[in-house]
């Protein structure tokens, strides 16, 4: 059974073309670990008036990729994205999940 995650975090003001950037140039092997946990049609939105990023995927297994923290690639690219957004301690984007109020398919 297909599910739909959604989630918001923040971006840090003046940097929305170094994340699309980043995020045009993403790693292969993040990429495949993403597939590989049945996560796919990832997309992230960005309001420009208060900075902050919307995010949906669609997975195809239990979980989503907020469940991958403990992973070594996920862990390297927090590192890699940090300047740019809010954080945790570990790096890991601040974000809130998001629950779904209405969906048309």
């Amino acid at each position: 059974m297909e599910k739909i995650a959604a989630f918001k975090m923040k971006l840090k003001p003046g940097f929305k073309e170094e994340y699309k950037r980043r995020h045009d140039l993403i790693w292969p092997e993040l990429s495949a670990l993403l597939s590989e946990n049945n996560i796919h049609d990832y997309s992230i939105f960005l309001d420009e008036e208060t900075d902050i990023l919307f995010a949906v995927q669609k997975i195809s297994g239990t979980g989503t990729s907020q469940n991958l923290s403990k992973n070594e690639i996920v862990k390297r690219w927090w590192a890699y994205m940090a300047d740019i957004m809010d954080t945790n301690e570990d790096n890991s984007p601040v974000s809130k999940p998001l629950e779904m109020v209405f969906h048309l398919d």
